[in-house]
C-alpha cells in the first residue's frame, strides 16, 4: 500500500467517522459505494469536501469523470496525483 493510498483511506476514515473499519481493511481497487464499502451520494459529498480541503482539487459533481475518480481508492489517487502535476 502506497503512502498515498494510505492517507486517502485515513481520510476517509476521519471523514465520515468510520470507527469500526481500519485502513487495512479498505481494498486499493474495491469499489467504495454500494458494493464494497457502501458508502452513499452524501458520504461522496463530504469526501469531495475533504479532497479539494486537502489536496487542492477541482472536482464537477454533474461530471461522468468524477464519478469515476470515486469508484475506488486507486481511482482516487490516480486524481491525486494527476491534478499534482498539473
Amino acid at each position: 500500500m502506497s503512502n498515498l493510498q494510505l492517507e486517502i483511506k485515513q481520510m476517509i476514515i476521519e471523514t465520515l467517522d468510520l470507527e469500526d473499519i481500519s485502513p487495512g481493511e479498505i481494498i486499493d481497487d474495491e469499489p467504495l459505494f454500494v458494493d464494497g464499502l457502501g458508502l452513499d451520494s452524501i458520504d461522496a459529498l463530504e469526501i469531495g469536501l475533504a479532497l479539494q480541503k486537502r489536496y487542492g482539487i477541482k472536482l464537477k459533481a454533474d461530471s461522468e469523470d468524477t464519478r469515476e475518480h470515486f469508484s475506488s481508492v486507486n481511482a482516487l489517487a490516480t486524481l491525486i496525483e494527476s491534478q499534482r502535476v498539473s
